[in-house]
């Protein structure tokens, strides 16, 4: 009831304000080092988010002007006949739209001049935050490790990525949530190469724009698409090494003319990767229980992306954008099992034997129709996506036990699991006069899931069916939303935007084998946002700006979390999802500061009620089995502090260091038993480049936790150091980069949990030190000039 009333205080106060439209200007003066004017100069604003160009020429005062453009980041490109060609990144906001710059007589009257254009690695823009992957894509040989070398980012050994909060953030690509696991996520990210992202936007606290599903934020990855450079296309290839090589090869193809673009982006990659688990377990209190476990995994896969745009007229454009991923994963376990007395006589001893293959198909349609309704940033934007996502696993496994007597236990079985995805989103943004801004919008998804698994065991030459791990279930869920959201800039450039958003959730799951058992989950909720900011202090080009931001959001359980199907990990644990669980809801608040728009210091808290985690309970049929499943625990208050130095990009040196603290509190009850529980965790990362000479490059990036948790395992001390160097040759054609990860192996991830029945122990490595090349060739032309070269954009 109290979200409620807040949420209709909101509205009203939204509704009571009044606008009226007018346009706005941006004036760039173009003036040479003698301050004299300099009448004729052409200037191009690019902006830095799609490509998009407009142009101007500059009047009898150097003063070019152009009308009605968003408040975004651009890249101005002035070129002027006896002087050199400039590129610069600027930031147009409502008290910045008044440029002044400066050329430079050249000495080469005629001939095209390229100056590498700025761009900042982090960025805030509004309450999202922008991440430039160019010197990430360096280090990195797909698009997940991409987001491991992000400063501040964690992504942890299964996937999960983690902003400010224990609960993993949703992963979207193009504004479209990925609603699977984070196995499937993982896939489909390891087979983007990571030259194919164009930026990710964080939101630590996502508007009412976007789903209410995001108490651990949204990370939304936007791929490359056409962009209106003219024809031009590359060659990629690479390999990298660790216990096992990995490698990739592919290829872009990009052509675009005045209405239209199309592209299309191929890539097929190797990944070969070793997991060595070691766990220890205290099963009684004088019997110990030991296991190594060997794993190697291992992939095809193969990713194709295409896509068309077409500008109906200046302001209608419709696009299409496909993908398609399919893969072929292996993966052999060789686990060792034995357990001690606790006068070290052995009780216990089996060597198990596990294959898993695997064939994983993902395909994404998406359709999009834009419509500017003015010249100053109002649009009414339409998607319309299906996904459809296949994965067919086969088991054999092969379990010999040695003591205390010699038998054998083999078995068998396939799991399908098949999920189809539906969404429908329409928005509409206006700019209204006097700085209003006004967003609303609907959405709706629909999704159909089944898991169907069917094991055998063959013991003692009988085959029989094995009823804890066959399983058939399915589940369906339908999202409607409809959100309203206005802004205003006030007096001092003070900015309030507030919104509330309201979602009906339908989730109905069914398990029919092995027992009829549903559950439904059918209601409403009003989900409030409140964002401000306001300059506080600014000296020449010293800006400071701070920000307050507060949501309500929910934590839906995914399917996986839900399905009860068994995943038989070995006799002495498994795996199993939890239908029962319930939605979890956080208030989220936070404060920070960010200088030259590259946020500096935050400081939030999450408060969550029904939190859901991971958790490992002792089965109630056998103490000598542990299950990991999930279920809801009571509530939580999780406090963190974030903050980061650097020097800005532009010089032969650019670095960012920093580090977050969070402070996770407990309060509820685990395993039946009352909890309470309090940790604190550090994340320390750091990213640096350093330009030694012409276009040679050496980038570094590293992180490191300190007492980190995840779930209730409470985490030692690891981190990683990344290295690369890039060299381009023939004007930026070719470009080869090479690099190192995890040079010091120190990713070993040793682990504890005391919790309830559970006292176990041990470590975990997933082969990341890895060392690699990668070569890629550019060719075709773009966009003509006087010496018909090729247009080259570089940005750090």
């Amino acid at each position: 009831m109290r979200t409620r009333i807040v949420s209709l205080i909101f509205l009203v106060l939204l509704c009571s304000i009044a606008f009226n439209m007018y346009a706005q200007t941006v004036k760039i003066t173009v003036r040479d080092y003698d301050k004299n004017s300099l009448p004729g100069a052409t200037v191009q604003l690019t902006k830095a988010i799609d490509s998009v160009s407009v142009f101007a020429t500059t009047n009898q005062n150097g003063l070019a002007v152009f009308e009605g453009l968003q408040n975004t980041l651009y890249i101005v490109r002035i070129s002027f006949i006896g002087y050199e060609t400039l590129e610069k990144s600027i930031s147009v906001k409502d008290d910045a739209r008044n440029f002044d710059f400066r050329l430079k007589e050249s000495a080469i009257t005629l001939d095209e001049v390229t100056v590498a254009a700025k761009t900042p690695l982090i960025r805030q823009e509004d309450d999202k935050m922008i991440i430039d992957p160019e010197s990430l894509a360096n280090i990195s040989t797909n698009t997940l490790e991409v987001l491991e070398s992000v400063p501040g980012m964690y992504v942890d050994q299964d996937g999960g990525i983690f902003l400010n909060s224990a609960t993993p953030a949703k992963v979207y690509i193009n504004g479209r949530e990925q609603k699977m696991s984070n196995q499937d996520i993982s896939t489909i990210l390891q087979s983007l190469p990571p030259g194919s992202v164009q930026k990710i936007e964080v939101m630590r606290t996502p508007s009412t724009k976007y789903d209410a599903s995001g108490s651990g934020g949204i990370v939304n990855i936007v791929l490359k698409k056409g962009v209106k450079i003219g024809r031009f296309g590359s060659l990629s290839a690479g390999i990298n090494q660790g216990k096992y090589g990995n490698g990739n090869v592919g290829f872009t193809i990009n052509d675009s003319g005045e209405k239209s673009s199309y592209y299309l982006n191929a890539d097929y990659s190797l990944n070969d990767r070793e997991e060595i688990l070691n766990v220890n377990r205290l099963m009684k209190t004088d019997t110990l229980l030991f296991q190594n476990a060997v794993t190697r995994r291992k992939t095809h896969q193969i990713y194709t992306g295409y896509g068309v745009n077409y500008d109906v007229n200046d302001k209608t454009g419709l696009s299409y954008d496909g993908r398609i991923n399919y893969s072929i994963q292996e993966s052999n376990t060789a686990n060792t099992n034995y357990s001690e007395a606790i006068d070290n006589i052995r009780l216990s001893e089996n060597n198990n034997s596990i294959l898993n293959d695997a064939g994983f198909l993902n395909i994404q349609q998406d359709f999009n129709l834009n419509i500017k309704l003015d010249t100053i940033g109002s649009e009414w934007d339409s998607k319309f996506g299906y996904n459809y996502s296949n994965r067919n696993t086969d088991q054999n496994y092969d379990y010999l036990f040695t003591i205390p007597d010699i038998y054998t236990i083999t078995g068998s079985g396939n799991n399908i699991q098949q999920r189809h995805f539906l969404s429908l989103q329409s928005d509409v943004t206006y700019n209204f006069p006097r700085k209003i801004k006004f967003e609303s919008g609907v959405k709706s998804t629909y999704q159909q899931f089944g898991s169907d698994a069917d094991y055998k065991i063959n013991y003692g030459g009988a085959v029989i069916s094995d009823p804890l791990r066959t399983n058939s279930f399915s589940y369906k869920e339908n999202i409607n939303a409809a959100y309203l959201q206005l802004s205003k800039t006030l007096v001092k450039e003070f900015v309030i935007k507030a919104g509330v958003r309201m979602e009906h959730t339908y989730m109905a799951g069914k398990q029919t084998i092995p027992s009829d058992t549903s559950f439904l989950i059918n209601r409403a909720d009003w989900f409030p946002y409140v964002y401000l900011s306001r300059r506080v202090f600014k000296m020449n080009d010293f800006e400071l700006n701070a920000y307050a931001i507060y949501r309500r959001t929910i934590s839906r359980p995914g399917y996986e979390m839900l399905n009860p199907n068994i995943n038989f990990v070995d006799q002495f644990l498994y795996e199993a999802g939890n239908p029962a669980l319930k939605p979890q809801f956080t208030d989220n608040i936070e404060l920070n500061v960010s200088y030259e728009d590259t946020p500096v210091f935050a400081v939030g808290q999450n408060y969550t009620t029904d939190i859901f985690s991971g958790v490992m309970y002792q089965s109630p049929s056998n103490p000598d089995i542990a299950v990991r499943t999930y279920d809801n625990l009571g509530k939580s208050k999780e406090t963190y502090l974030r903050g980061m130095i650097g020097i800005p990009p532009g010089g032969k040196y650019f670095f960012a260091a920093g580090a977050q603290y969070n402070l996770n509190e407990y309060d509820g009850f685990y395993e039946g038993e009352p909890l309470q529980y309090t940790r604190g965790s550090w994340r320390l990362f750091t990213f640096h480049v350093l330009r030694l000479f012409g276009n040679t490059k050496i980038i570094m990036s590293g992180f490191m936790m300190v007492n980190g948790q995840m779930d209730f395992y409470e985490l030692k001390n690891f981190g990683a150091l990344n290295f690369g160097i890039r060299q381009s040759f023939f004007d930026d054609k070719l470009t080869v980069k090479i690099s190192a990860r995890d040079v010091l192996r120190t990713m070993v991830v040793a682990y504890e949990i005391n919790q309830g029945s559970i006292n176990a122990w041990g470590d975990r490595y997933t082969d990341n030190q890895r060392f690699g090349i990668n070569i890629r060739y550019t060719f075709g032309f773009g966009k003509k000039e006087d010496k018909g070269g090729m247009f080259n954009m570089e940005v750090e």
